[in-house]
């Protein structure tokens, strides 16, 4: 393939991946992220075996870039899923009210002044 072929296959990849992934909703997001994450796994994956097997000195400094862009990719998809799930979590409730010091366990005030 020449050239202008692979742009134009490059260009059209990257409108297509756009698209798709803007209109992906709010809640499918985090399992889209898990799936990529696993994906850039495996290209570390192959990035270290390409360096670990590199003949010629071009080959291991591209090798390497691309040891260092997967694992910064991969590192990015985890941190980038962890914040999506904090939030869904929620907020968590405060700390439960603690009894006045005249209550005993299992009565409150309103029962205490109840009985009197």
């Amino acid at each position: 393939m020449d050239g202008i072929s692979l742009l134009t296959i490059t260009v059209l990849a990257v409108f297509v991946g756009f698209e798709v992934v803007s209109k992906v909703s709010s809640t499918l997001h985090t399992p889209l992220m898990s799936g990529a994450n696993a994906i850039h796994g495996i290209i570390l994956v192959g990035a270290i075996i390409v360096a670990g097997q590199a003949t010629h000195p071009w080959v291991l400094a591209v090798a390497l870039l691309a040891v260092v862009l997967a694992t910064a990719n991969l590192v990015g998809g985890f941190v980038v899923t962890d914040r999506m799930l904090e939030m869904f979590r929620g907020r968590r409730p405060d700390k439960p009210a603690k009894p006045a010091p005249n209550e005993t366990q299992g009565e409150t005030r309103e029962s205490t002044e109840a009985n009197r």
